[in-house]
């Protein structure tokens, strides 16, 4: 509860600074307090826990959520480091930018520690609302204005499927603590309308996670959007999403049904077959970013067909997935800050203009595709060993030949950067996005090299 609180008076403190005119301190102290709650998180330093033990039945500290609330930490230092540059042409509304983005945090962080459906709702309505203010942040921009309706219409629609899921649930059993929930499920007896208020809930938590059929808003919604906020959807969002899709299945179910895991099954490869399809298709960067975030989608998922493995394989995978991700943002928001759009031609010759941005653009890509020596490769080895093991070998051979055809869009991209002319006269280097970028890429070999680093968190 500790970590909660903490994340939000750091964000109290940017409306607060705003008063006093303090944006230029506003970056470096956001960065700081996340590094020392980060700190806190992973216990290299201890306080009382007599808060935590207060809110017990409400949040709980555990492996689990130290693990992902330390990768929703990193991620969103990437992010607002990204934010100072992104936004220097809109000082007077700086504070609130950064003040929703760690707000935003405070909702990821209830979403993967609630022991409470309440808690979880309030988690999930927190991150929402950040995420519909956000997407139309550029309110000049038609397309930002759509794209902020889009969401906030899809996501309102998929918040209610989970509040009904939760009605339902409470209904059945008379409780919103999740341990009371999971012993009652143990037994014979519940109404039927439990089962239902699960399958809702799967249901809105796929919708957030982009998985096919409920994926239609996602590349309308990436692209219309900011491209810093596309960034924060499809490496932040995604992961907070996925790993409370795995804690609600975990804590609600002693274990998944086989009806449950042959749908997990159909989802996943569709998602991956239909978000690689249309990815090859795509002129356009974010959308096929997009698409290519369903297909992720589709991998995370699978790591729900192994649950004694799940866990770490789901962390090792968003962690490798999360850093690639921001990686590539960060050379996106640089090659088309000045542009109209970020259609894929105009980073034709971005490695003779700017190499260490293609270097790193094009390390990330190949750590999507799941290529060595990145930690993506990693990620999807042991993914696809432990669903072997488990004896699901049909969706390894669909999830091989997706990584296989990922690799022809990803391509695209990497040849238009080496193999033809630059469209534009080379730009000033940028400080912040070069580092921001480089670091990511650092981190994702790292932790490839070295997966110990990211497993011995849980």
């Amino acid at each position: 509860m500790q970590v909660l609180i903490a994340i939000a008076s750091l964000g109290i403190f940017c409306l607060v600074a705003e008063i006093f005119n303090l944006r230029k301190i506003l970056v470096p102290v956001s960065v700081i307090g996340l590094l020392a709650i980060l700190g806190i998180t992973l216990n290299f330093w201890s306080i009382s826990d007599s808060l935590d033990a207060r809110y017990i039945t409400m949040i709980a500290s555990t492996g689990f959520s130290k693990a992902f609330i330390s990768l929703f930490i990193i991620l969103t230092i990437f992010i607002l480091v990204m934010s100072n540059d992104y936004y220097k042409e809109h000082p007077t509304k700086f504070s609130d930018f950064i003040a929703i983005k760690i707000f935003l945090l405070t909702g990821a962080v209830a979403m993967v520690s609630f022991t409470n459906l309440a808690m979880f709702f309030l988690g999930i309505e927190v991150l929402s609302i950040s995420l519909y203010i956000l997407a139309a942040s550029n309110r000049l921009n038609i397309k930002s204005n759509e794209a902020g309706m889009k969401y906030f219409l899809m996501g309102s629609f998929a918040s209610g499927i989970i509040l009904f899921g939760i009605c339902l649930i409470y209904g059945a059993t008379g409780y919103f603590d999740m341990v009371e929930i999971h012993d009652l499920s143990q037994g014979i007896g519940l109404p039927v309308w439990f089962p239902i208020g699960i399958a809702l809930m799967i249901i809105g938590m796929l919708f957030k996670i982009a998985a096919v059929p409920f994926h239609f808003w996602a590349p309308d919604v990436y692209e219309g959007s900011p491209t810093l906020i596309t960034a924060t959807m499809s490496t932040l969002v995604k992961v907070v999403a996925m790993a409370t899709l795995f804690k609600l299945l975990n804590g609600l179910l002693t274990s998944i049904p086989p009806k449950v895991e042959i749908l997990i099954l159909i989802i996943s490869i569709l998602s991956m077959t239909v978000g690689n399809i249309m990815a090859l298709r795509q002129k356009n960067v974010k959308r096929m970013l997009a698409f290519s975030g369903i297909s992720h989608a589709g991998f995370m998922l699978m790591t729900l067909l192994t649950m004694a493995t799940a866990a770490n394989n789901l962390l090792y995978y968003t962690f490798a997935y999360g850093l690639a991700g921001i990686a590539a943002f960060a050379v996106i928001i640089h090659v088309t800050k000045n542009k109209e759009d970020e259609a894929i031609f105009n980073f034709n010759g971005l490695g003779k203009t700017n190499p260490l941005m293609a270097a790193a653009l094009t390390a990330s890509l190949l750590s999507m595709a799941g290529i060595p020596i990145f930690s993506g490769f990693f990620a999807k080895f042991m993914l696809f060993t432990d669903t072997i093991k488990s004896g699901f070998i049909a969706i390894v051979i669909v999830a091989v030949i997706n990584s296989i055809i990922s690799i022809g869009y990803y391509f695209k991209l990497i040849l238009a950067m080496y193999t033809k002319e630059a469209t534009a006269e080379k730009e000033s280097i940028s400080l912040v996005y070069t580092i921001v970028a480089v670091l990511a890429i650092i981190l994702n070999i790292i932790i490839g090299v070295n997966p110990s680093l990211v497993l011995n968190l849980m």
